[in-house]
C-alpha cells in the first residue's frame, strides 16, 4: 500500500493545497510541558504550534538568557533508535549551517524526564519573531513580481549554501520559510528556511515506511515520488514550485487526494504562470518553467546555479528589491505548526480501485529493472496507470421487431434538432467572429473599494485594463485593501489603459526614532507617517544637548491620520551637586556615599598619609566640597601600617610579626635574630623598638630592634 506523508494541522481531516485526505496520526500534545525545564537548561514557556509528529514551543536557554523556539518530537518516537540517531546526525548537520537566511540550530537533546523510560528528542532553534510565506500568502494572496523575487532570492540563497555544504532540504514549502522582523530598511523582514533534514530523520523512523512518500505533496519532485531520491535538484523543483505559487496565489496542482497530485507531478509538466497571471513577464516564465522540468538533468543543476540566473533576470528587467513585509503570525490556538515539518500519514484505503494498484514508489527504486522496453512501461503503467476511456456497454441482442417499432416522428425529430443546433452554432459562430475582428472599443473601470491586491489586479486585467499600485494611510479601510481608484469606479477608458489602485496602509504608526535624533530628522520622519509632531518639555538626559530623548506615544504605536506625537529634547547632563566629602571614611562607606550623591567612584590608587590608617580614604578627585565634570570621582586609600607592639616579644616572634605587618625588623645587639643569642644562654628579648609601637608608617619600613647584649 502507498502512503504519502502530508505535512500538516492533526485532526481526522486535513486539507492542504486543495488535497483532503483522512489523517491516521494523533498528536500528543502535553500540557504539562509549559513549565518543563529540558537536560535541566532549556525552559518550555508557551505552545507556538502544533502538527503530526511535534509540537513547537516558545523557551528559554536558562544558561545564556536568550529566547529559543524548540521543537519536540511526539514520544512515539522516542524508543525508535534509528530515528534518535539520525535525529542527532541531522541536527548537527544543520547546526553547521551558519548562513544568515537559515534558522539556526542551537541545540538538540533527549530529555527522559523523572527517570522514565520513555524520553522526548527535542531541537533548540532560533526563534524568529513574525510569521511564515503561508501566512503573507493568505493576507495578501498573488505577491506582486518584485516582492516574490525578494523572498526567492534569500530562500535560494539559503538552500544554495545547503547545497554547497551536501545537504538537501527535502521539505521547501512556505511553511518553512520564515519571514521575521530585524531586516534592514531595504529588506523589510528577514527571510529565514528552517528545518534541514528533519524530514530525513523522520524517514528512519520506524512509525513510517518503505511505502512513504515524504514530503509536502504538492511540492515534491517528480523523482522523489517515483523513486524516493532526494537531491539537490529536487529542492530546484520545489522552489520553483513555491515561486510560482507566490506569483499566481495557488500551487499548480491541486486534487481530492494526495495520489491524484503525486500522479500529476510524475506525468504533467507544469503550467506556465503566466496562463494564470499574464503580466508575469516572459523571461520569469521560462525560468519557472525550467526550474520544474520532469527531467532532473534539464533544471538549474542546484540552488546556487538557480540563483544566478535569478540575479541575471532581475537586471536584465531591472526589478528592484523591494521590502519584505513580516506576517502577522496564525494562532496557536488553530493548530497551525509555524513550520509544518511534521506529517499526518494519510492512507489509502484497500480495494479494487485504480488508487489501490499503486506500487510503492520507494519500493520500486530498489527493484532491478531489467527486460524490454515494454517491461518497463508496464512498471510505470501500474505505478500510475493512465486514464481509460469509459468502457463501452456491449450491443445488446437485435430484436427483429426492434426496426418496426421504431416510430418515424422520433426521427423527424432527432433530424429537425440536429439542423437546430447546426444554425444555431453558425450564428454564435459568426457572433464570435465580429467581435473579435472589431474588438472592444472601451473598457469600464469596476467598482473596487473594499478588494485586496490581488482581487483588484485580477478584476482590471479581466476589464481588459492595467493596475498600477499607490499607497496611502487610512484611519477605516484595512491595511492592504483599496481605499479608491483613479479614475473611479464606472469610468469609461480605453483597453488597455491604466488604472491607479490606492491601498491603504491602514492608520499611521508613529516611526521608530532613535535617541539622539536631531529635532528636524524627528520632524520630518513623524510628518512622513502623517502625523503631527509637538515639541514636549525638555528633560535633563546624558543624550546630547538639543537631540530627541524620545517620543510619546511611543515607536510603533497607531494613531488617526494628524494625530500628535510629541517630541521630548534633552537639556544636557544634569547639574552635579559638589562632591561629597569622604576624607576619614572606609573604602566601603565612601562608595557608599558618593553612589547615593549620583556619583560613580572608582579606586584611584594607594598612598600614604600618617594621618589615615591603612583603608581610609586619604583624599578624591575631584577633591572634596569642589565641582566634578563628571560623574566619576577617583578615590584615593591610605596604605600606612601600624607599628606593631613587640617588645618584650622573643626576638624570633618579634621579627615574624614585623614580616606580616609588611614591615621589616632591624635588630641591633648579641644574637642574630634566629633565636640562639650570644651568651645569654638563648634568652634573646626584645627591650626597645624605634618607631614606637602605634606609628604610622609605610609598607616596607624598617623596624630597630634592640635585645640584650
Amino acid at each position: 500500500m502507498l502512503r504519502i506523508v502530508i505535512p500538516g494541522e492533526p485532526g481526522p481531516v486535513h486539507q492542504n493545497m486543495g488535497t483532503s485526505v483522512r489523517s491516521i496520526a494523533v498528536t500528543r500534545t502535553d500540557p504539562t510541558l509549559v513549565g518543563t525545564l529540558l537536560e535541566g537548561r532549556y525552559r518550555v514557556d508557551k505552545l507556538l504550534a502544533r502538527g503530526g509528529m511535534s509540537s513547537v514551543y516558545r523557551g528559554v536557554d536558562t544558561r545564556l538568557d536568550r529566547q529559543v523556539a524548540i521543537k519536540i518530537m511526539d514520544p512515539r518516537f522516542a524508543d525508535d533508535r534509528s530515528f534518535v540517531e539520525r535525529f542527532e546526525r541531522e541536527a548537527r548537520s544543520a547546526a553547521r549551517l551558519h548562513h544568515p537566511h537559515v534558522v539556526a540550530v542551537h541545540d538538540q537533546g533527549f530529555d527522559t524526564p523523572g527517570g522514565e523510560e520513555s524520553g522526548r528528542a527535542f531541537l533548540v532553534m532560533e526563534l524568529v519573531d513574525g510569521g511564515t510565506l503561508r501566512e503573507l500568502l493568505a493576507e495578501r494572496g498573488p505577491l506582486d513580481i518584485a516582492l516574490a523575487l525578494s523572498i526567492a532570492e534569500p530562500v535560494l540563497s539559503a538552500l544554495a549554501a545547503a547545497h554547497a555544504a551536501g545537504l538537501v532540504h527535502r521539505d521547501v514549502k512556505p511553511e518553512n520559510v520564515l519571514i521575521g522582523r530585524g531586516g534592514t530598511a531595504l529588506s523589510g523582514g528577514v527571510v529565514k528556511v528552517g528545518d534541514f533534514g528533519l524530514v530525513r530523520a523522520i524517514a528512519s523512523a520506524g512509525t513510517t515506511s518503505s511505502s512513504v512518500i515524504l514530503g509536502t505533496v504538492a511540492y515534491v519532485s517528480p523523482e522523489q515520488v517515483a523513486t524516493g531520491a532526494t537531491t539537490s535538484s529536487g529542492d530546484v523543483y520545489s522552489a520553483g514550485i513555491l515561486l510560482y505559487e507566490m506569483l499566481t496565489g495557488r500551487a499548480p496542482y491541486t486534487g481530492d487526494t494526495a495520489l491524484s497530485v503525486a500522479y500529476r507531478h510524475v506525468n504533467d509538466d507544469v503550467p506556465r504562470p503566466s496562463e494564470l497571471r499574464p503580466d508575469i513577464p516572459p523571461m520569469l516564465d521560462e525560468l519557472i518553467l525550467r526550474a520544474t522540468r520532469r527531467d532532473p538533468e534539464r533544471r538549474p543543476a542546484d540552488a546556487t546555479a538557480f540563483l544566478a540566473e535569478l540575479n541575471h533576470l532581475r537586471t536584465a528587467l531591472g526589478i528592484p528589491a523591494v521590502p519584505v513585509p513580516v506576517p502577522l503570525p496564525a494562532d496557536a490556538d488553530r493548530e497551525t505548526d509555524a513550520e509544518r515539518t511534521t506529517p499526518g500519514i494519510p492512507a489509502i484505503p484497500a480495494g479494487p480501485s485504480a488508487a489501490t494498484t499503486v506500487l510503492n514508489p520507494v519500493a520500486e527504486a530498489t527493484m532491478p529493472v531489467s527486460g524490454p522496453r515494454g517491461t518497463q512501461a508496464m512498471r510505470r503503467e501500474q505505478q500510475f496507470p493512465a486514464a481509460q476511456p469509459p468502457r463501452t456497454p456491449p450491443p445488446r441482442p437485435k430484436r427483429p421487431a426492434d426496426d418496426d417499432d421504431q416510430p418515424q416522428s422520433r426521427k423527424r425529430l432527432y433530424i429537425m434538432i440536429a439542423a437546430a443546433v447546426l444554425v444555431l452554432g453558425g450564428l454564435i459562430g459568426a457572433f464570435a467572429f465580429i467581435l473579435n475582428d472589431t474588438g472592444p472599443t472601451s473598457a469600464s473601470v469596476p467598482k473596487l473599494a473594499g478588494m485586496n491586491q490581488a482581487a483588484a489586479g485580477n478584476a482590471l486585467r479581466t476589464a481588459k485594463l492595467t493596475p498600477a499600485y499607490t499607497e496611502e494611510y487610512s484611519d477605516t479601510a484595512a491595511q492592504h485593501t483599496v481605499i479608491r481608484s483613479d479614475p473611479a469606479a464606472g469610468a469609461s477608458l480605453a483597453p488597455g489603459a491604466t488604472v491607479n489602485v490606492v491601498l491603504s496602509k491602514g492608520r499611521p504608526i508613529v516611526p521608530d526614532i532613535q535617541a539622539g535624533t536631531s529635532q528636524q530628522d524627528a520632524e520630518t520622519a513623524i510628518k512622513a507617517a502623517q502625523l503631527t509632531p509637538v515639541q514636549g518639555e525638555q528633560e535633563y538626559s546624558d543624550v546630547a544637548k538639543g537631540k530627541v530623548i524620545r517620543t510619546d506615544p511611543s515607536p510603533g504605536s497607531q494613531l488617526n491620520i494628524g494625530g500628535q506625537v510629541t517630541v521630548i529634547l534633552s537639556k544636557g547632563p544634569e547639574p552635579l551637586p559638589p562632591v561629597p566629602d569622604v576624607t576619614g571614611q572606609s573604602k566601603d562607606a565612601a562608595f557608599q556615599i558618593l553612589q547615593q550623591a549620583g556619583f560613580q567612584p572608582f579606586q584611584a590608587g594607594e598612598e600614604f598619609s600618617d594621618q589615615f590608617a591603612a583603608g581610609q580614604v586619604i583624599r578624591t578627585d575631584p577633591k572634596g566640597g569642589g565641582k566634578a565634570s563628571n560623574r566619576r570621582i577617583g578615590v584615593f586609600v591610605s596604605n600606612a601600617v601600624e607599628v606593631p607592639n613587640v617588645t618584650f616579644k622573643r626576638m624570633e616572634e618579634a621579627i615574624q610579626i614585623l614580616r606580616q605587618a609588611g614591615l621589616d625588623a632591624d635588630r641591633e645587639g648579641r644574637g642574630n635574630g634566629n633565636g640562639h643569642g650570644g651568651g645569654n644562654g638563648g634568652f634573646d628579648f626584645v627591650l626597645q623598638q624605634d618607631p614606637q609601637p602605634g606609628t604610622k608608617v609605610p609598607k616596607g619600613t624598617k623596624v630597630k630592634l634592640k635585645g640584650f647584649g
